[in-house]
């Protein structure tokens, strides 16, 4: 049996009228607090691409199922330098790990300034009140450097994890964004070209937990690289890893480019997959779905402010329901809404 997901629904939509939402909501955290409440961390667009993370509780039906959501407020917005550009700014896709050794709530965002895209990070003790430490900053991997680089897609284990000496550190799962990585700069590409295994990777960065400042990464593995024809334009992260019981689950996202009927020329599809990381050594992939999980699909996926987009960012065990194998999946929907779907994690593996 391989990984079963099946939709639930939409569960959030732009609020009609609503100014800081006009332009989509998309790609949020999914989070417990200690209460057992689950909220919802999205990404709210306004004019111009302008954007703020929001709070919301996701509420539930009778059934156990997430159907719709309580608007709280915002999270974060852009006020920070590494946030902000000449026109506007943006603090974009959040993901959020308990990290157990520190006691905290990590954010990982994405921080649009006039640099491009980088890897921020915010803390919390409740979900509520969020303080900011500032951007990652990554050590060279030999010639590689990460430093100054476009960089997204980021989450973190909420445990520590063998380092590349096998040191106890805290991780980071990213994908910087190297030079001609891009997928309207891969489709270029010849069809025979090789696979360039430094940049076009997802990649696991380590920092020592006694560090101050925890955005230190000094250490690198490679992860994964495109490997399918659904993923070859581009791999990235999706949710953030969390404990199944075959090691860790971490949803990912791949890129690859579709020809409509008619159309002058191909889009872009997103689609997302799963990897399952071993528990003790999560540079180590277990398994990796040859297909995706969850494709784009009907009008609220195929339609909006950039179509055939599914792009899973939220991810809850639901031991509140006595189902640990099984997980909801919040996602956005062409770029302009969220979607929860179901996954359901088999007993076995399938075979590799």
């Amino acid at each position: 049996m391989d990984f079963q997901l099946k939709r639930i629904g939409m569960i959030m939509e732009p609020r009609q009228g609503d100014p800081q939402e006009m332009e989509g909501v998309l790609n949020p955290a999914a989070m417990r607090a200690k209460d057992g409440q689950l909220y919802l961390f999205p990404r709210l667009v306004a004019r111009g691409n302008y954007s703020r993370i929001g709070i919301a509780r996701v509420l539930f039906d009778s059934a156990g199922d997430p159907r719709e959501i309580e608007r709280m407020g915002i999270a974060l917005e852009p006020q920070a330098d590494y946030e902000l550009t000449a026109t506007g700014g943006g603090c974009e896709d959040p993901r959020i790990s308990y990290v157990e050794p520190l006691g905290q709530y990590v954010m990982t965002y994405t921080a649009l300034s006039r640099h491009g895209p980088r890897i921020a990070l915010a803390v919390s003790d409740d979900l509520l009140q969020w303080r900011r430490l500032g951007l990652a900053s990554f050590r060279p991997f030999h010639d590689l450097p990460f430093e100054g680089v476009d960089d997204k897609d980021a989450s973190m284990f909420p445990g520590l994890v063998p380092d590349p000496l096998g040191r106890p550190a805290i991780a980071l799962v990213h994908r910087p964004l190297f030079p001609g990585t891009r997928p309207e700069e891969e489709v270029h590409r010849p069809a025979a070209a090789t696979t360039d295994t430094d940049r076009e990777c997802i990649w696991i960065s380590y920092a020592d937990p006694r560090a101050e400042g925890l955005g230190g990464f000094v250490s690198h593995r490679r992860l994964a690289c495109p490997a399918a024809a659904w993923d070859h334009l581009k791999i990235g992260g999706g949710a953030p890893p969390i404990l199944c019981r075959h090691g860790w689950l971490l949803l990912y996202h791949g890129v690859h480019a579709v020809s409509p009927p008619g159309a002058a020329r191909s889009k872009f599809r997103y689609s997302a997959g799963v990897m399952v990381l071993a528990k003790d050594h999560p540079d180590r992939i277990l398994f990796r779905s040859p297909e995706p999980v969850l494709v784009p699909e009907g009008p609220l996926e195929r339609h909006g402010i950039v179509d055939d987009v599914v792009f899973p960012t939220g991810i809850d065990r639901r031991d509140d329901l006595g189902a640990p194998d099984r997980f909801d999946v919040y996602y956005g929907m062409a770029d302009d809404r969220i979607g929860v779907a179901r996954l359901d994690v088999p007993a076995m593996l399938p075979p590799a």
